[in-house]
C-alpha cells in the first residue's frame, strides 16, 4: 500500500513539474494501458484491413510483408516509448513536439493527429457497423444500414467512456479475450489442423496483375503500404499516461508489448488463413474480399459463422471504445493549453474524472464523418487519409526527436526508458522508414481505389492532407493559439 501510494505521489509530482494538476483518475495498471493499446491496434481490425489488399498486390507471398513492417514500425514505437517515458502526458505527440520543437510545430502536429484520429474513429465505426448489422440480421448491410450501425457503435462507445476509466478497463478486456479467440486461437487451429496448402505457397509471387500494375516490385510496394496500416494506434497508450500508475515505466512497456503482440497475432492469422483457405485464386484476384470468414466456416462448419461474427464484432466494439478514449485525451491535452477553439469547454473534467466535453466533441465529429459512408467514393477517401495522416504525424515526431539528438539536446532523465547508445541509430532508421512509408502510403494508386474511382479518390491522402495543412496553417497564423499557452500558464 505504501509503495503504491509512493508511486502515485511520484506520478502527481511529475505532472506538477510539467505545469499540470492531476485532473484525471490514475486508475490504469500496466495491463490496462496495454489493453487500450492492443484494442486500438486490434489484430482483428488490422487483418480485415490488409489481408485482401495485400494478397491482391503481391500474391500469397504478401504475408512476409507483415514481419517486415512490424520490425520497421517497432523502431518508431521504440522512439515513442522513450518520449512517453520522459513526458507521460495526455496529448502524447503534441506534448513531445512542444518540448522538442516549440508550440507552433506542436499545434500543427496535434491538429493533424486529431484529424487522422477522427478519420480513424469514423473508419473503425463504419467497418464495425458491417459486422453489427450482419450479426443481428444475417445479411450484409446496405450503405444506409451500415452508417446507422456505425452510429450505434459510436454511441455505445461514448456511453462506456462516460462512465469513467474503471468500467472502460473491463470493457476493453472483453475485447482482448475476443481478439485472443478470433486471432490466436482460431489461427493456431487453422494452421495445425486445417491447412490445405504446403508452405511453398507462401513463396509464390504475383499470380494476378490486378492491383499490381504489371510488376512484382509495384505490387510489393503496394503491399508494404497496406501492411503499414496494421500497425497504427500503438501511441494510444501514451494518451492515457495521466491515468496510468507509474506512467514512466508502464507506458513505454505498454506501447512495446501491444505493438509486438499485435504484430505476432496478425502474422499468425495471415499465415493461417493463407494456408488454409482453398480459394487462393479468388483471394489473389480480388473476387473474395473477406477470406477470413470463409476460411473459418470451411474449417469448422456452418455453425461457426455466427459465433465468429460475434467475436469479430466484440473486437470492433473494443477498438471503437479505445479509439474514442485516446482521442478524448488528445483533445483534452491540447485544450488544457488553450490550443483549440472552445478550449475552456473542451478541457472540462466531470465528477467521474472524464473529459466529457472532449469525448462528446470527438464522437460528434466522427458521426459527421459517418455520413460519408453513404457514398463509397467519399468513405474511401476518408479511409485512405486516416492511414496516411498517421504516418505523417509519426514522421514529424521522429524527425523532431532525431534533430534533438543531433543537436545534443536529447537527455534521458534518470528513471526513464532509454535506448542509450542505440538511440541514434534506431531513431535514424525509424526516420528513413517513415520517409519511405509516408510517401509509399500517400502514393496515388488506382489499384487501392474501387474500380472506376475518380481521380481525387486515388490522390486522397495528398489532397486531404494538403487541404488540412493549408487550413491549419491559416488558423495557426491568424489565431496564434500558441500565444494562449503562455497566457494560460501565467493565469494559472
Amino acid at each position: 500500500m505504501t509503495s503504491a501510494h509512493s508511486r502515485t505521489n511520484a506520478d502527481e509530482s511529475l505532472l506538477h513539474s510539467q505545469g499540470y494538476a492531476q485532473e484525471l483518475h490514475r486508475g490504469l495498471s500496466l495491463w490496462s494501458s496495454f489493453s487500450v493499446g492492443f484494442a486500438t491496434i486490434s489484430p482483428v481490425v488490422g487483418i480485415y484491413s490488409v489481408m485482401s489488399l495485400g494478397a491482391m498486390s503481391a500474391g500469397p507471398s504478401w504475408v512476409w510483408i507483415i514481419p517486415l513492417c512490424l520490425a520497421l514500425q517497432l523502431l518508431v514505437a521504440l522512439v515513442y516509448a522513450e518520449l512517453a517515458s520522459q513526458y507521460p502526458l495526455a496529448g502524447g505527440c503534441y506534448q513531445w513536439v512542444k518540448r522538442l520543437a516549440g508550440e507552433r510545430w506542436a499545434w500543427f502536429t496535434g491538429f493533424m493527429y486529431l484529424a487522422s484520429a477522427l478519420a480513424s474513429l469514423t473508419t473503425v465505426s463504419y467497418l464495425g457497423g458491417f459486422w453489427l448489422w450482419l450479426f443481428f440480421t444475417g445479411e450484409p448491410p446496405a450503405a444506409n444500414a451500415q452508417v446507422f450501425s456505425g452510429a450505434v457503435l459510436l454511441l455505445l462507445g461514448l456511453g462506456v467512456n462516460l462512465f469513467g476509466i474503471n468500467p472502460l478497463k473491463y470493457f476493453v478486456n472483453a475485447g482482448i479475450i475476443a481478439e485472443a479467440i478470433a486471432s490466436i486461437g482460431i489461427g493456431v487451429l487453422l494452421l495445425v489442423f486445417f491447412r490445405n496448402h504446403s508452405f511453398s505457397l507462401l513463396f509464390e509471387g504475383l499470380t494476378s496483375t490486378q492491383g499490381s500494375e504489371g510488376s512484382y516490385l509495384s505490387g510489393f510496394l503496394t503491399a508494404m503500404a497496406v501492411g503499414g496500416w496494421a500497425f497504427l494506434g500503438f501511441d494510444a497508450c501514451s494518451q492515457v499516461s495521466e491515468e496510468t500508475a507509474d506512467a514512466r515505466t508502464s507506458t513505454p512497456r505498454a506501447i512495446l508489448r501491444s505493438m509486438i503482440l499485435v504484430g505476432l497475432t496478425v502474422m499468425l492469422t495471415a499465415f493461417a488463413v493463407t494456408l488454409s483457405y482453398t480459394n487462393t485464386a479468388g483471394m489473389v484476384s480480388g473476387q473474395v474480399i473477406d477470406p477470413v470468414t470463409p476460411a473459418v466456416v470451411e474449417a469448422f462448419g456452418g455453425w461457426a459463422e455466427r459465433p465468429f461474427v460475434g467475436i469479430v464484432l466484440i473486437a470492433f466494439i473494443a477498438c471503437v471504445v479505445s479509439v474514442q478514449t485516446y482521442i478524448g485525451r488528445a483533445v483534452f491535452g491540447m485544450a488544457r493549453d488553450s490550443m483549440l477553439p472552445a478550449s475552456a469547454v473542451l478541457r472540462r473534467v466531470d465528477k467521474r474524472k472524464v473529459p466529457f466535453a472532449a469525448m462528446l466533441f470527438s464522437t460528434l465529429f466522427a458521426s459527421f464523418g459517418l455520413a460519408l459512408g453513404l457514398n463509397a467514393t467519399a468513405v474511401g477517401t476518408l479511409i485512405a487519409f486516416g492511414s496516411g495522416g498517421f504516418f505523417v504525424v509519426f514522421l514529424i515526431v521522429v524527425t523532431c526527436a532525431l534533430l534533438a539528438r543531433f543537436k545534443g539536446k536529447w537527455k534521458a532523465e534518470p528513471g526513464t526508458f532509454s535506448l542509450g547508445r542505440w538511440g541514434m541509430p534506431v531513431n535514424l532508421i525509424a526516420f528513413l522508414w517513415l520517409v519511405f512509408e509516408s510517401i509509399n502510403v500517400a502514393w496515388p494508386r488506382a489499384s487501392l481505389a474501387p474500380p472506376g474511382a475518380p481521380w481525387f479518390q486515388v490522390w486522397a491522402v495528398i489532397l486531404v492532407f494538403s487541404i488540412l495543412a493549408v487550413l491549419g496553417l491559416i488558423y495557426l497564423f491568424h489565431a496564434k493559439p500558441y500565444l494562449r499557452t503562455h497566457r494560460q500558464l501565467h493565469t494559472d
